[in-house]
């Protein structure tokens, strides 16, 4: 899964979902679908925690520390950006 994109297996992930919420698969397939869907939902999850790990950094000051605050699209643009 090395090559996978985070956006790839997000739509891995929501097929397989939508594959055992309709409840067709007989069990085999289905317990082979779930472990599918469990490996792509941990890679999924260490990917949003290296993200967010990443930003972290970015974010630190000078000093050293960081402050983290919420994401507000609103601080982000100037009074010249439209959305």
């Amino acid at each position: 899964m090395s090559k996978q994109t985070f956006e790839g297996a997000m739509k891995q992930l929501e097929e397989i979902v939508r594959e055992l919420e309709a409840g067709d698969l007989p069990l085999e397939k289905a317990l082979q679908r779930f472990e599918e869907g469990m490996k792509l939902s941990k890679y999924c999850a260490q990917k949003l925690d290296e993200t967010e790990k990443k930003v972290t950094l970015l974010l630190r000051d000078h000093q050293g520390s960081v402050s983290e605050k919420p994401f507000l699209e609103e601080e982000t643009l100037s009074d010249n950006d439209t959305v």
